[in-house]
């Protein structure tokens, strides 16, 4: 209704410039006209009542200056549901009405009765509309109304309404919503409708309360009211009636399914730092649990509100424990790293030995520990070679030797141990500093007209008074007209003037290439045949209803269904014979969508105006104000703030050739709409680059000890279940694959790829030894160029450590050698036969130095084991460095194409 008020603001400066607009008052009655009965009987009373029925076109009253008061009140009886990505309210409302009718009184006596009821198309009604209707009322029909005695009329009728409303989901679900319902008359001015509020704020409030049949999500809290009026540039005036409904929605369910579980989850994985690294499989522990935050997600993902406005708090807080999540796990692989691979890594910097192991140690506090195994290493090993007692015999018991060679081979076995679980210093330092990070605190809150002053010959009509009956009986021959173009000469040209505002974005539906909106229409034209004396008639305008005038037959190209918005019956028609109708269109249109750059795109959808039937010759099409006025007319009024907003309209003119070489008239405006990406950033990209980069740390666990290979199919069981949560805000279209569809199927695929590739290193880890050597082609390829690409160059071998492991048998024969030479003096000391326990001591020396060759083995390999394995590691930083690569080109490209949509 604002935008028919502003419309018309421009529409009376080129009126008053071919027109003066004034009424001079004559007497007439002001007093309702007496109905006579002849019997006091509902048949009678109705026969009485048969004129009355006749003047149901015009507005019941004596004198056109005279205000119609409309008493207006309401009970809400229903909240049926929001939808936060529409931000639409529906809710079921009992509504009524009340005017007098200054047409009609009876004598209750005479009649029988003071009260009648009698169909609604009988009388006048009043245009009254809700602006935040955004659809047609589904609600039951009701088709009577009660007349009085008196004049007074009462409507009541039920309505479904699904309006518009400015959800604020922010403190969801814990939010207040606060709904606007506003009531005026769609074409008339003040001047002749008054708007009133029939009873307090307070009786409407409780009364709701009582009767609300619905008892679900939402609570009413209170309804209230203000009047005020619009006031234009040129005098004119519209009464509203603004309701405003205050609703909290209940959030116990919200809380016992949504936030208790989720912190349930969240303090399992805060306690799982508790699990020692170095004996459990932490990383396993917490990615398992990440797939199942995510499976509880995906359960209450029905439950959690969707916009493109705003994003709700508990969004940011489920993101934000997914984040840390994911964060704790990628911790635990550096960790599971440095445990496993440190001995090869070089040792601590001397500023991370300061801020982490001194600074941020005695912060945790984890003091850094004291080391002294090396020395006594060393001195252990020095003690074992310091020379003999130079006061001993030349000659040793060879039960000193057995031994003193046993314990040089478990002192070397010993260190090979350790080297393996323990590592060196710099290892421990290492660990150190990782420890440290098994106690960081987990923080969890973060949208008429140019008149053509055309020469015509209309005849001037004759009122008999200067009254509304007058000027509808003075009509009637222009109302036996509407079947033809208003035009005393059919070469005239008819033009209409077309504008519209863009009130409300309903929704887009990407695979149907469907826009639905909501606008306000107004069209203006001139009919021949009308013109009056505004000073004979009593009014220099007057509001008929639309059915009995001829209406110019544009049509939107694009449009697909019925127009399903509140229908509004009347027209103005003035003096001059100038007509404006204005209406609400909710437009159902075609729209070719390009979601290539989903969710950063931007659709310019076209409406295109025309006459269906009439050519260029006939009917003309003009804009009366220009294209910017409009669009800037309608942000301001735009009542829906949802995923979509309005950026621009322009406007053409188009002449296509008809089939018989005439031409006819398009009137083309094109509407860009830019699509709201922050939803789909929090929830869609976000979230899987979370996962990703989990992908990409996982990398850095040693597949020698732990089981990656798992580990990554447990990621992608969470990726797919993530996926499936996200399938509703994915759009879906035959028409081009999104860019951010292709992003998450290489996303999978390069996990797949690393799934794959884990499985290869591991069949090399555990059975490369059973394998034959390397190809030569693949030595080439893969050690020496990839290799040095890479910058993992083949290792250099120790000859002696080779020989060892190639042919362990010559050890064998060595250790046997040094055995028998001990063997052979036995003169020194006795026979052998009679020191058992050197015998048993000799026999325990071969069993440890076979167990050091076997342990010796297992860490060497063979020459052919060790290429494979390292065949494995170069596929494997291979994939690492394209993993890298992708996700910093899908980054940029990210950052770039949701910066340039800011700047379409």
């Amino acid at each position: 209704m604002t935008s028919k008020g502003v419309t018309l603001k421009w529409l009376f400066p080129f009126v008053t410039s071919t027109l003066v607009v004034f009424v001079i008052l004559m007497p007439a009655p002001c007093s309702a006209i007496m109905v006579n009965c002849s019997q006091p009987n509902q048949p009678a009373l109705l026969e009485a009542l048969t004129p009355i029925f006749n003047l149901s076109a015009i507005r019941p009253v004596m004198n056109m200056t005279t205000c119609t008061n409309i008493k207006i009140f309401f009970t809400l009886y229903g909240i049926l549901g929001v939808d936060e990505k529409a931000q639409l309210l529906t809710t079921y409302l009992w509504l009524h009405y009340w005017w007098i009718n200054e047409l009609v009184s009876w004598d209750p006596v005479e009649c029988g009765t003071n009260k009648i009821t009698l169909p609604r198309d009988k009388f006048w009604i009043p245009d009254i509309v809700i602006n935040e209707f955004m659809d047609e009322n589904t609600a039951p029909t009701v088709p009577y109304l009660n007349l009085y005695s008196n004049g007074w009329m009462h409507d009541a009728y039920p309505a479904k309404v699904v309006s518009s409303c400015n959800l604020d989901i922010y403190n969801f679900p814990f939010d207040i919503q606060n709904c606007t319902l506003t009531f005026n008359s769609y074409i008339h001015y003040a001047t002749d409708i008054i708007i009133f509020l029939n009873k307090s704020m307070d009786h409407i409030t409780e009364h709701s309360k009582d009767v609300m049949t619905t008892l679900g999500e939402w609570e009413l809290l209170d309804i209230t009211s203000n009047k005020h009026t619009l006031e234009f540039a040129d005098g004119e005036v519209i009464d509203e009636l603004a309701f405003h409904i205050r609703l909290r929605r209940r959030a116990t369910l919200y809380v016992v399914n949504l936030l208790i579980p989720s912190c349930f989850l969240i303090t399992v994985d805060l306690f799982s730092f508790l699990l020692p690294p170095q004996a459990v499989d932490r990383s396993s522990f917490k990615m398992t649990l990440i797939l199942g935050y995510t499976v509880f997600l995906l359960m209450m993902n029905d439950l959690l509100p969707s916009t493109g406005n705003s994003i709700p708090l508990i969004n940011i807080f489920f993101s934000l424990c997914l984040a840390l999540m994911v964060a704790s796990l990628l911790e635990t692989i550096f960790i599971t790293n440095l445990l496993c691979g440190s001995a090869n890594v070089s040792p601590v910097p001397h500023w991370i030995q300061v801020l982490v192991l001194q600074i941020l140690g005695c912060l945790v506090p984890l003091p850094q520990k004291v080391k002294d195994s090396d020395t006594k290493r060393s001195a252990a090993v020095a003690k074992r070679e310091e020379p003999r007692d130079e006061r001993g015999p030349l000659v040793e018991d060879k039960a000193v030797q057995e031994l003193r060679s046993l314990g040089k081979d478990l002192q070397a076995l010993r260190l090979q141990v350790e080297q393996q679980l323990g590592g060196t210093s710099s290892s421990e330092e290492w660990i150190q500093c990782c420890q440290r990070k098994v106690k960081p605190s987990k923080l969890l809150f973060i949208f008429i007209f140019v008149l053509m002053n055309a020469e015509s010959s209309s005849l001037m009509m004759n009122c008999s008074q200067p009254d509304a009956p007058s000027l509808l009986e003075a009509l009637k021959p222009v109302f036996k007209l509407s079947a033809i173009r208003p035009v005393r000469n059919i070469s005239t040209i008819t033009h209409v003037n077309i504008s519209f505002t863009l009130y409300g974005i309903l929704g887009v539906d990407e695979k149907a290439q469907i826009l639905t909106t909501l606008i306000w229409q107004s069209l203006s034209w001139r009919n021949e045949f009308i013109l009056w004396d505004p000073q004979q008639c009593g009014s220099s305008s007057i509001t008929v209803p639309r059915k009995l005038l001829w209406v110019p037959d544009v049509v939107i190209n694009e449009f697909m269904e019925k127009n399903s918005a509140p229908f509004t019956p009347y027209t103005y028609v003035y003096y001059d014979g100038l007509v404006f109708d204005a209406q609400p269109v909710r437009v159902v249109s075609s729209c070719r969508l390009d979601i290539y750059k989903f969710p950063f795109d931007v659709q310019n959808c076209s409406l295109s105006f025309n006459s269906y039937a009439y050519l260029k010759s006939a009917l003309q099409i003009n804009l009366p104000r220009p294209a910017g006025e409009i669009f800037e007319m309608s942000k301001e009024m735009m009542a829906t703030m949802g995923e979509w907003e309005l950026i621009g309209i322009t406007v053409e003119k188009l002449v296509f050739n008809a089939n018989n070489e005439e031409v006819y008239e398009e009137l083309r405006f094109y509407v860009s709409l830019k699509r709201r990406a922050t939803l789909y950033v929090v929830n869609l990209l976000i979230p899987s680059c979370f996962l990703i980069t989990v992908d990409l740390f996982s990398f850095l666990l040693p597949p020698q000890t732990v089981d990656r290979s798992s580990f990554k199919m447990t990621l992608i069981l969470g990726y797919t279940v993530f996926l499936l949560i996200m399938n509703d805000l994915l759009p879906v279209t035959g028409n081009s694959i999104p860019l951010i569809n292709v992003f998450l199927s290489l996303c999978l695929g390069l996990m797949v790829a690393s799934l794959l590739e884990t499985i290869l290193i591991t069949n090399l880890l555990c059975g490369s030894t059973h394998y034959s050597a390397v190809p030569h082609w693949i030595r080439v390829l893969v050690l020496r160029i990839l290799g040095q690409l890479v910058r993992l160059p083949p290792k250099s071998r120790d000859l002696q450590d080779v020989t060892v492991i190639q042919n362990p048998s010559a050890h064998e024969m060595k250790v046997s050698s040094v055995v028998e030479e001990d063997s052979e003096a036995p003169e020194q000391k006795g026979p052998l036969n009679k020191d058992k326990a050197l015998d048993e001591l000799r026999s325990l020396g071969k069993e440890l130095q076979g167990l050091r060759l076997r342990v010796e083995q297992h860490l060497g390999g063979s020459q052919s084991s060790e290429e494979w394995i390292q065949v494995g590691f170069i596929i494997d930083r291979l994939l690492f460095g394209l993993y890298v690569l992708f996700i910093s080109v899908s980054f940029i490209t990210i950052i770039i194409i949701w910066v340039q949509s800011y700047n379409p």
